[in-house]
């Protein structure tokens, strides 16, 4: 990039999938090869998307480092550039800033098993990273993935569900609130936190990794920790609030961190010493 830290690269829609009715997908490529050959990322950084003339939004980066060529992004129909977003197709052009942020951590996480948890849209700031460990796949143990939506018509990157579900080294559990199911629906019925109550996975060499609702959030966490997760092994990603990406609008300021420069990724003990309110 320029000496200019707010110039974003050009991007263009390769490829446009709607998953619900109101959350497309992405596939941006460079525009500029050189751009394409220099940039890389890792499992969890965000980038800031903009339509020209609209704005920009705050999204991660949904698409693992291990894809080369490209990134995608997943986002939800909400406000004044999520609609101009929703309404480009593929060949328009886009601008994204990025990538900014910490990683999660998935070295460290190597020989142990991991557990991912997540709640409607908050399945893509954890896609990246469960593709990430999936092309991986050799270095770590079980996988486990536990997905939730309020109905099936909200579950987002159904192709791939249907995918993890055929893989034999991987566990698909997924569920819609009660409800939310079709005639034909095969999955679970309930919300995450009884699903995962049910299912109990052993925390013993086991990593958590937590993405969803508030709601959500708050809920799951006393039974992973009624099933023996520590702190330091549950983490989770935070997206909310985050603006400029450089920690100078102060938008995502919280005590003494900053969520788009000490973040996105912490962890559960992180996340404790953080003010209450929070």
């Amino acid at each position: 990039m320029s000496d200019n830290i707010y110039k974003p690269y050009l991007m263009e829609i390769d490829n446009v999938i709607e998953e619900t009715p109101d959350v497309r997908t992405f596939r941006l490529k460079f525009k500029n090869a050189e751009d394409a050959e220099k940039f890389t990322f890792k499992a969890g950084q965000f980038g800031e998307y903009s339509v020209f003339g609209e704005g920009e939004s705050t999204f991660c980066v949904a698409s693992s480092p291990t894809r080369k060529g490209y990134i995608e992004c997943t986002f939800r129909k909400a406000g004044r550039v999520t609609n101009a977003l929703a309404n480009l197709e593929a060949g328009d052009t886009v601008g994204f800033r990025g990538p900014y942020g910490n990683t999660f951590p998935i070295e460290e996480w190597e020989g142990k098993n991991l557990l991912y948890i997540a709640g409607g849209i908050a399945l893509p700031p954890m896609r990246c990273v469960i593709w990430n460990t999936i092309d991986l796949r050799e270095k770590y143990k079980d996988i486990t993935i536990v997905y939730g939506a309020r109905t099936v018509s909200d579950l987002v990157y159904k192709h791939e569900l249907k995918e993890w579900e055929e893989r034999p080294d991987i566990r698909l559990v997924t569920t819609v609130d009660p409800g939310g199911q079709t005639p034909d629906w095969k999955g679970e019925i309930g919300f995450v936190p009884m699903v995962l109550e049910k299912l109990a996975p052993s925390s013993e060499n086991t990593i958590a990794i937590l993405c969803g609702p508030p709601v959500m959030i708050k809920f799951t966490m006393p039974v992973l920790k009624k099933l023996g997760f520590q702190d330091k092994d549950i983490y989770t990603t935070l997206e909310n609030r985050m603006k400029c990406g450089f920690g100078k609008c102060g938008r995502c300021n919280v005590g003494k961190v900053f969520v788009c420069k000490d973040g996105p990724v912490f962890s559960y003990e992180q996340i404790l010493s953080l003010p209450e309110e929070y």
